[in-house]
This record gives structure tokens, sequence and C-alpha cells, in this order.
């Protein structure tokens, strides 16, 4: 587990905030936090392709399977609980794809902003690092860019554009890859 403190680095845009913020593996305890923030995103956002919400069975197989394939989760916590959580899998499930993985990243509406987002992915990065991935890619809305430029300052680069894959509120969506050696 990693404390990252809220000071004009890592999860401060500036000033000295009290509060600290660590991320750690997340439990089955997290899960209704979890899927709060998964919903929210779903509902309000286009970070994630999709109109429908997870239920709770859905969100407990998805944690097991996570689990059961030995990739991580992971959660960053505040004095006000989970702000954010993050994971990645197979990007493809044929064997030769067994070195790369696509994560994903979600941080509550209310700490948006505040470098937990930036927290979340330089973990996984260690954690893809420590299970001897060679690439994370991370799939982003093209109108994310937030997101997209968090990547980059990461070390991330565009690889591809995809045009109107996706459709939702009423539009079409674009889908930028991303991707980062490791």
């Amino acid at each position: 587990m990693h404390d990252y403190e809220q000071m004009g680095g890592l999860l401060g845009m500036t000033g000295v905030c009290s509060q600290t913020t660590t991320v750690g593996d997340a439990s089955r305890r997290d899960l209704a936090e979890i899927l709060t923030i998964y919903n929210e995103v779903i509902r309000n956002s286009t970070a994630v392709y999709s109109e429908v919400e997870f239920t709770v069975a859905q969100g407990e197989t998805w944690f097991a399977t996570k689990a059961e394939q030995g990739f991580p989760f992971v959660v960053a916590r505040d004095a006000t609980g989970v702000v954010g959580f993050g994971t990645f899998g197979d990007f493809r499930a044929w064997p030769c794809y067994r070195h790369s993985v696509e994560h994903s990243v979600h941080v509550r509406a209310d700490s948006r902003g505040h470098g937990i987002g930036r927290a979340l992915v330089t973990e996984l990065i260690e954690r893809a690092k420590a299970m001897q991935k060679h690439v994370m890619i991370a799939g982003i809305d093209a109108d994310n860019a937030a997101s997209i430029g968090l990547h980059r300052s990461l070390g991330f680069r565009v690889v591809g554009h995809f045009h109107e894959v996706g459709f939702k509120f009423g539009r079409w969506l674009d889908l930028v890859f991303l991707e980062r050696t490791i």
C-alpha cells in the first residue's frame, strides 16, 4: 500500500491539505463504494461505454474473476471512504497477448481533479511491472481530454483513434487507444 499525501504534488493541485489518501488492495468490503462510483460514471459520463449499471451480483463476479485471474483490484481511500478504484486485465484472451493488459480507473465525482487517478494509474503500472507485463493499454473516450492528458503525462502515447464506435446519450462516440511500454 502506498500513501499519497495531498500536498502540491501527486494528490494536490496547490497548497497543503490535511487529508491523506492511501492506495492499496480492494476488498469485498469496498465493493458497495466501488459500484457507487462505477454506476455514477455509467449514468453521467462517456468514460464507460455502457448504459446498464452494475448490480451487486455483477460486481461480486467482476471482483472474484479479477482475483481468480491474479489481476489487481486497487482502491484509493481517504477519511471519507473509497474515492477511486482501478484494475486491469487481459487486453485480449489469446495466448500471444498475455504480456499486454488494459486498465480501468475511475474516481468518485467529488474527488476528481486532485491526483487520485494519477495515483491509481501509477499503482497499476507498478503492479503490471511486478507481473512482468510488457504493455499497458488505455481505451479512453476521445472527448475526455483530462484522462488523455493524464495518461500522456505518465508516458502513454496515442496509438489509435476509432471513429463513432460507441453510441450513448444520443450521439456517436470516438474511442482513443493509448499504450505504454512497461
